[in-house]
């Protein structure tokens, strides 16, 4: 999952610094393993997201579809990661 992550950023002109892939890394993986366990996330605030561009959260929904039981506030917090790296242009 991490490589087409990484791969769907690449296509968009999207290259995470070292921290920020570091911490996308580690984010994915906890998607993984809610994925498989079912521990859900605490409650998320989608108004905190607002200004999420909308190409950051569509990429992060279709990482999201992936998993295949993940629920969109996940989308809400992964969006945050490309949105942030988005800035290193």
């Amino acid at each position: 999952m991490l490589s087409q992550v990484y791969s769907l950023l690449k296509g968009h002109g999207i290259i995470p610094n070292d921290v920020q892939e570091q911490m996308l890394t580690s984010h994915v993986r906890a998607m993984a393993h809610r994925s498989v366990t079912g521990e859900p996330l605490p409650e998320v605030e989608a108004s905190l997201f607002e200004e999420i561009s909308p190409e950051s959260m569509n990429l992060a929904r279709e990482v999201v579809a992936q998993f295949g039981n993940l629920p969109d506030e996940e989308a809400w917090l992964l969006s945050v990661h490309f949105e942030v790296a988005k800035e290193n242009l």
